[in-house]
């Protein structure tokens, strides 16, 4: 299928031959579908804590987590565009179809052009949004007055005026101040101040973004890193990277052949947010927390968040502390067997590992072996939310290739719809994955885990798109916290549903919570 000029292209990309060669074999057999024993619901897979216990592990994070590396990781890269798409619609109806523009705007729901335009004034990029108009010698009012939505539109939307639709999120004003709005930027860089500070009073944050928006991404971080050092009495180290065009997968036709651009050149696809664990395994942290770029609120309602990231990090600590003591002792050879007896019991009153059939009977150097083999592996806890109808993954028991069961996050994606008792297991989800996690990818000497290693590659997904007018079907690697953390040891914990607020259209930003 490949031809030479096909093989400089590969190498140019820095994509392994034997990569393509598996990704072309996943298109020919598909990726096989999870299996799911159970929902992970509260006391059974989800863990929640008494005040007592909630105040002891915040205690905990509070006076353990100064003297050790933490950083915060966001993934930011994509672009806005996505939360417009009700204002696409309406700028394009506008453009040649006035009857059809008025059935858009008659649309009063929440998410609709309509609600949009009542409630302008009360978007954080307002007063950016009216400079920009009255630049072009017009008024936004007098627009709005006059129903002429169009101007506006393209002052929001193109480069005539802020260009929001081309931006990454990190670069949207969400919230206003009364010293001015903020970007969902400068909001991470608020939390990272408030749970990542060192004893050296420097606070670690880390976006992903990409290639095109590096220039505007150190523009904001450059003008605004002075005001956050200065309120928040910390040093702010602020670092990104990109995607890597390494983790970009191959797209074919419908024949599963390679699909080729006009120019005879292979396409090559981004790969979803599984891509990112090549980025996450590049950072130097101890603890590391994960959210997405859109999950933030304004000040006067973080205290939920910041209690319940400090919540989850001494949790980590705790768990962290119990492994490492142990494997220390195992590999010093200084281990009794009460205390295997006691670190099993732990492992199966907290699903740390499964742990093989007749193990029990195994002599004490042997359970040690198989002990410290399972326990000395990257750790997350992830903080679940109460299902509140929100779309994406939720916490499962998931069969493994032997039939252990493991907590796994699994999306619709990944599970057979046309299997009504499969079907009806994903349907008895009570909670929901907010993508709120906090990872120890060190080992118990300070190494750093290779990553890699813990990926269920069977994981993966392929979606039909189209370029040119032309079919193709395109591959997503195992996601970042779904199959890329398959093999982490992994921990389920109630959080309250008021740490979750994402903005996923531009109107979501109208909701009490970020007003």
């Amino acid at each position: 299928m490949l031809q030479p000029a096909d093989l400089y292209q590969i190498e140019e990309k820095g994509i392994p031959l034997k990569m393509i060669e598996n990704q072309l074999n996943n298109f020919r057999t598909g990726f096989p579908f999870i299996r799911l024993i159970r929902p992970a619901i509260l006391n059974d897979g989800i863990i929640t804590f008494s005040l007592e216990k909630k105040n002891e592990l915040v205690k905990l994070y509070e006076e353990q987590s100064p003297d050790l590396r933490v950083l915060k990781f966001v993934p930011a890269s994509g672009a806005a565009s996505r939360m417009f798409k009700h204002l696409f619609e309406l700028r394009e109806a506008m453009r040649d179809n006035n009857e059809l523009a008025e059935v858009c705007l008659s649309d009063t729901g929440f998410n609709s052009a309509s609600n949009f335009f009542l409630n302008l004034t009360r978007f954080a990029f307002f007063n950016d949004l009216a400079h920009s108009v009255k630049s072009g010698g017009t008024e936004i009012e007098t627009l709005l007055a006059k129903r002429e939505l169009a101007p506006i539109l393209d002052h929001l939307l193109t480069g005539k005026g802020l260009n929001y639709a081309s931006l990454p999120k990190a670069l949207l004003l969400f919230h206003a101040y009364e010293d001015g709005p903020r970007t969902a930027l400068e909001e991470h860089l608020v939390e990272s101040a408030n749970y990542t500070r060192d004893r050296n009073e420097v606070s670690k944050i880390h976006f992903t973004i990409s290639p095109e928006h590096i220039e505007k991404f150190n523009e904001k971080v450059l003008s605004v890193r002075e005001k956050y050092e200065s309120r928040f009495h910390t040093r702010l180290n602020i670092s990104h990277s990109v995607q890597k065009s390494s983790t970009d997968t191959l797209a074919v036709d419908e024949a599963n052949t390679p699909f080729r651009n006009p120019d005879g050149k292979l396409l090559f696809r981004p790969a979803g947010h599984g891509a990112l664990l090549s980025n996450l395994n590049d950072l130097e942290a101890d603890v590391i927390f994960i959210k997405n770029i859109d999950n933030i609120v304004p000040d006067h309602i973080k205290a939920a968040t910041l209690e319940n990231k400090k919540l989850i990090g001494g949790y980590l600590l705790q768990i962290r502390r119990i492994i490492f003591d142990f494997l220390r002792k195992c590999e010093s050879g200084k281990i009794t067997g009460e205390e295997i007896r006691e670190i099993t019991t732990l492992t199966g009153s907290d699903n740390l590992v499964s742990l093989p059939p007749g193990f029990e009977k195994q002599p004490e150097e042997t359970q040690c072996r198989i002990l410290a083999a399972e326990l000395n592996r990257p750790i997350r806890i992830c903080g679940m939310v109460k299902n509140a109808g929100e779309p994406g993954g939720g916490p499962f028991w998931v069969a493994g290739p032997d039939g252990s069961p493991s907590l796994q996050i699994v999306e619709s994606s990944q599970v057979d719809m046309s299997n009504k008792a499969q079907t009806s297991v994903f349907g008895a989800s009570t909670h929901f994955n907010p993508v709120d996690l906090v990872c120890c990818t060190t080992d118990y000497k300070g190494n750093p885990f290779n990553l890699y290693e813990f990926v269920d590659n069977t994981t993966g997904f392929i979606s039909v798109k189209s370029s040119g007018g032309r079919t193709l079907k395109a591959q997503e690697l195992p996601g970042l916290w779904n199959g890329s953390m398959a093999g982490w040891i992994t921990l389920f914990v109630e959080v309250p549903l008021a740490t979750f607020n994402p903005v996923k259209t531009i109107n979501d930003l109208l909701r009490d919570e970020h007003q």
